[in-house]
């Protein structure tokens, strides 16, 4: 099988000759080339040229044999085409100068069209579609989910608590609703967008909403990430990750998504129990730290906890680190396209 046959086979829970990976912030800050890079682009630079983002696209194919590509892009940037004053600052991360704290705030946010707001991202795809296919390798498109898209924008940065998110969630929740429908129709334009510019599968980034209660998630967040799993899901796979939502990953699976993103913190066997559906996952970024001798046994207990069945896309419980060895790398994709599950 090609590569993006054998990622979209599993996508949609057949049979494939080998298990697919490919590696969520692949093309970042752990490969030189991609340093070298942005030391000559900003964030903004690089998001915002489409041929910079197709060739950081497609950096990491240099490297190693995934099965798939997934665009180089952000889940924030549609928050900055809202009316919302995003900045990207090197050694911080991202920061909103005007959050959410009001439900004026909300009433007077804007949804422009995907095509206007992310013009360079879908151009970008259609850049490197044709590499992809002369390669055999799937595109993946991907956006932010509602909840945590909401929380960025409240919180106006990164959290350890969600207060400000979570009492303007529960005091003002005719606001919270009125966001969380802008939001989610915003992600369905820029999904589809995305689709018809050419990705093969998309995924949806929650990576926030474990910060919830099972009671809040299914009360606040799970209506809004249907609307949005449902639409998309009839055009191309979908993808839904979130990280720390063991407790009701049915909840998540309910919500919608053709494969089941899962972190590091859940055995995958049981979280694919839970689902019932195709899973994504879930080796802990930090073991890639490591040497081979430790880095395989964990890779090989998912492998075995899987034990070959059909519907399994490898992949780390979350982002790539900045510090993790190329070498590291290319053992791992060469281990799980090799694996025998006897």
């Amino acid at each position: 099988m090609t590569g993006r046959e054998r990622f979209l086979a599993a996508c949609h829970g057949k049979v494939v000759d080998c298990t697919p990976i490919w590696i969520m912030r692949q093309a970042g800050r752990y490969l030189p080339d991609y340093r070298a890079l942005r030391r000559q682009h900003s964030m903004e630079s690089a998001l915002s040229t489409p041929a910079i983002a197709a060739e950081i696209t497609l950096l990491p194919l240099k490297h190693f044999e995934l099965d798939a590509a997934i665009i180089f892009s952000d889940i924030l940037p549609p928050l900055a085409g809202m009316g919302l004053d995003l900045s990207f600052v090197p050694g911080h991360g991202p920061s909103i100068q005007n959050p959410l704290r009001t439900p004026k705030a909300i009433d007077m946010l804007g949804v422009p069209p995907a095509q206007e707001a992310m013009a360079s991202t879908l151009e970008a795809i259609k850049i490197v579609r044709p590499e992809l296919d002369t390669r055999n390798l799937a595109l993946i498109g991907f956006a932010g989910a509602p909840f945590t898209m909401a929380s960025y924008a409240i919180e106006g940065g990164a959290t350890r608590t969600f207060a400000h998110t979570k009492a303007f969630m529960y005091s003002e929740p005719s606001a919270w609703d009125r966001l969380m429908v802008k939001l989610s129709g915003l992600t369905i334009d820029y999904l589809n967008a995305q689709i018809r510019a050419g990705v093969d599968c998309v995924q949806l980034f929650d990576s926030w909403v474990g910060a919830l209660s099972r009671y809040d998630y299914e009360r606040y967040v799970k209506p809004y990430s249907h609307r949005v799993l449902s639409t998309i899901g009839k055009k191309a796979p979908v993808i839904h990750f979130s990280t720390n939502t063991g407790t009701y990953l049915d909840l998540i699976a309910a919500a919608g998504g053709h494969v089941i993103g899962v972190d590091w913190r859940i055995p995958i066997d049981q979280a694919q129990r839970a689902v019932q559906k195709p899973i994504m996952g879930n080796l802990d970024p930090c073991t890639l730290l490591g040497p081979w001798r430790e880095l395989i046994p964990h890779a090989q207990d998912v492998m075995q906890r899987i034990a070959g069945q059909p519907g399994h896309i490898f992949n780390l419980g979350h982002g790539i680190l900045p510090e993790t060895p190329v070498e590291n790398v290319a053992r791992l994709v060469d281990y799980v396209h090799s694996y025998d599950h006897g």
